[in-house]
């Protein structure tokens, strides 16, 4: 099997968060309920991997603007059954790599 080059993941990872920045209606709720991370899951892996960022920059990086501005213009409250939906998609979750 071939293996994923630098280039190519830098390049989809830049493809990923401009979606992500473009797709607000896309819910960071909704996300954990689905796939097991969120944005804000996103800027911690890139805050550990770089080593120099604070959370709040790599927040800030992965969301597109301060992390705060962004929750207070999209993240709605968040309904029992959604939270039931994470906490389920979570425990899925592997160890980490």
């Amino acid at each position: 099997m071939k293996e994923l080059t630098d280039h190519a993941a830098a390049a989809a990872f830049r493809r990923l968060v401009a979606h992500l920045q473009h797709r607000h209606d896309a819910e960071n709720i909704d996300l954990m309920g689905l796939a097991g991370f969120c944005r804000n899951c996103l800027a911690d892996w890139v805050m550990e991997a770089d080593g120099s960022l604070t959370k709040d920059e790599a927040r800030e990086l992965i969301h597109g603007m301060p992390a705060t501005e962004w929750k207070a213009k999209y993240q709605g409250e968040a309904t029992p059954e959604q939270l039931q939906r994470m906490k389920e998609s979570v425990a899925k979750n592997a160890e980490p790599l």
